[in-house]
């Protein structure tokens, strides 16, 4: 039998961390987990506690952590996961170094197969100063409006170097939407009345299954270099169709293509189609009993 891939996950214990460890030990890969605090109730596979803004932690992890195998590959989403919940400098100074201490190390260690979490804000949001166009997608520069989102831009040109500089290395910068479990739907209905209160991010929305599968798919895609993925959900969180929104809420900003009932307006073609993403999951669906 085959040895499982071994695979290191960062921020273990987040809100998407731990969906993806859980669906990675799933589908059969020998998960390494780590955080700075480990999560209530466990996880399945090893547990680390470690501080990525240290190397030398880093390399210790993806090396194998007391006689543990090394990584085969390393999936990073540990971060200060949005702006405003720190400093602007302590979000910097932790999420920045952390991400090139991930990729030096898995250069130094011969790792090429990287998933790395970038965020939806590198697209623009909150959207004061509207998108170039609908549905957005990778196709045009970042537009970071906040610190935050300035250090996920950083991090992904800083990733677009390391695979430059080693052509066989694979980096995949995931753009997740807002993560949702299953029990967030219950606060959806809360945003019927308003098409503005989620504007700032098109109503757009990941449910944390659907992104723990886009890291597998990443993880699994043949390609090598950089690429960046925006990951969302194939609906909206709004029961209004998408053309509607758009034209009443960004009246100015020009289609690149019409707009079908609820589609997301976070373009996921290019995920679809490099990746095989296809989600599997929506809150219009009913809860599980």
């Amino acid at each position: 039998m085959a040895t499982a891939q071994r695979v290191v996950v960062t921020g273990a214990s987040g809100k998407l961390g731990r969906f993806v460890v859980e669906h990675l030990a799933e589908a059969g890969y020998s998960v390494a987990a780590t955080d700075r605090v480990a999560p209530p109730g466990g996880l399945p596979g090893d547990f680390t506690v470690a501080d990525l803004t240290d190397l030398g932690q880093v390399v210790e992890l993806l090396s194998g952590v007391d006689e543990r195998r090394p990584a085969d590959a390393v999936v990073h989403l540990s971060a200060i996961p949005a702006p405003g919940l720190a400093t602007n400098a302590a979000t910097f100074g932790n999420n920045v170094p952390s991400t090139y201490n991930v990729l030096r190390a898995a250069q130094v260690l011969g790792i090429r197969n990287v998933v790395t979490a970038s965020s939806e804000t590198v697209l623009g949001l909150p959207f004061d100063v509207p998108p170039p166009y609908l549905p957005v997608d990778e196709e045009y520069d970042v537009l970071p409006q906040s610190t935050y989102s300035l250090g996920k831009s950083l991090e992904e040109e800083m990733a677009r170097h390391f695979a430059r500089w080693d052509p066989t290395l694979k980096v995949a910068a995931l753009r997740f939407s807002n993560v949702m479990r299953p029990q967030d739907y219950a606060q959806f209905p809360a945003w019927q009345d308003d098409p503005r209160a989620r504007r700032w991010n098109l109503w757009g929305y990941i449910d944390g299954r659907d992104g723990a599968q886009a890291v597998r798919r990443a993880l699994e895609a043949d390609f090598t270099g950089f690429e960046a993925f925006v990951i969302a959900n194939a609906d909206t969180v709004m029961e209004r169709d998408s053309a509607g929104l758009a034209a009443e809420v960004f009246p100015d900003v020009p289609l690149r293509r019409p707009l079908e009932g609820r589609e997301t307006l976070l373009g996921i073609d290019k995920a679809r189609r490099m990746l095989g993403y296809e989600p599997e999951h929506s809150w219009r669906q009913p809860p599980p009993r």
